[in-house]
């Protein structure tokens, strides 16, 4: 029996049905296809989707969560059970060995930026070691840590044993704030758990509006002397152990340029030096060393933050001025 015009119309608009849906249906799997690479290269070339993860804390202000091994921009990222930039350690030193314990802030944490052999506690640990004896090289550090912070830890922790505290400053730690946790899950560089994924991360990172910041509270009165004062506790902790103190500061970026330090900063720096004198405190101001440096620009990443390159002028210069003290 002939077909009609109208059953052909049927027959075609059926199969024109049927191919629109396997269209449809192949396009949403090579969709999705397309979601779960690019998740997963995110995943493992950038290590999107795994960043650290903070704790506020009620005396220290926030903490890296104990207990994270990751891998950001190739770099290995270790934190331990005390929430220390670096592998698990013992709560004391085994016998014959020797430890120091760096105290600082995003400097001597190096971040995701820096692997884990090229911060500046493992760059130390493997110039102060010898054959006839090892030395390890405690990393108590933080993004935005000031003294007061670092205090606070030493005040829960301890010193493990360590026989010599170093305390890495900045000129900006000079004016750092009280312990506050107000950056915690509300600020993206301190987040307080995982993201959807790669993905998402990526697209609140870099794409959407940036939130807001959360204002940090403030302070009136003599912030430089508060820190100061800080610094002074942990030394008489330090003694209190039986150990070691030394402090030492490294300038910003614009500090080794002719322009030089701020009016500010200059009286901040006089004071603390005229405060290490006072106290007997072994003091390494690394200003000199970046400004000689034959091109100080290298020795950075940004305006604060150092190169591979600043961290071995940084771990070399606090390793010899260890050696005196040893």
């Amino acid at each position: 029996m002939a077909l009609t015009s109208r059953g052909l119309s049927y027959i075609w608009g059926a199969l024109d049905g049927e191919m629109a849906v396997k269209i449809a249906l192949v396009s949403l799997g090579i969709g999705i296809t397309l979601i779960f690479a690019v998740e997963l290269l995110l995943r493992l070339i950038f290590g999107f989707g795994n960043p650290l993860i903070y704790l506020p804390d009620r005396e220290i202000g926030y903490l890296l969560a104990p207990s994270q091994r990751l891998r950001r921009f190739g770099n290995l990222i270790e934190i331990n059970q005390y929430s220390m930039r670096g592998p698990e350690v013992a709560p004391q030193p085994a016998p014959g060995s020797m430890r120091v314990l760096l105290l600082g802030d995003s400097v001597a944490n190096g971040g995701w930026w820096t692997d884990g052999e090229e911060i500046i506690s493992a760059l130390m640990a493997k110039k102060l070691s010898t054959s006839d004896a090892a030395v390890e090289v405690l990393n108590a550090s933080a993004n935005s840590w000031g003294p007061r912070n670092q205090l606070a830890f030493v005040r829960r922790f301890g010193t493990f044993g360590a026989r010599t505290l170093v305390l890495l400053l900045n000129t900006d730690d000079l004016f750092a704030g009280p312990p506050s946790s107000v950056v915690v899950g509300r600020s993206r560089f301190y987040p307080a758990r995982k993201p959807g994924g790669a993905i998402a991360e990526v697209l609140s990172r870099y794409l959407f509006p940036s939130p807001e910041e959360p204002s940090l509270p403030k302070e009136t009165g003599d912030i430089v002397g508060y820190n100061l004062e800080a610094i002074r506790q942990l030394q008489q902790l330090a003694r209190s152990a039986n150990s070691q103190f030394l402090l030492a500061i490294t300038p910003l970026q614009r500090e080794t340029s002719p322009t030089g330090s701020r009016d500010y900063e200059l009286r901040a720096r006089e004071r603390l030096h005229q405060f290490t004198q006072q106290q007997q405190i072994p003091y390494l101001d690394l200003l000199s060393a970046f400004q000689t440096h034959t091109a100080p620009a290298i020795l950075y990443r940004d305006h604060i933050h150092l190169s591979s390159q600043g961290n071995q002028v940084v771990s070399e210069a606090i390793c010899k001025a260890l050696q005196h003290l040893f």
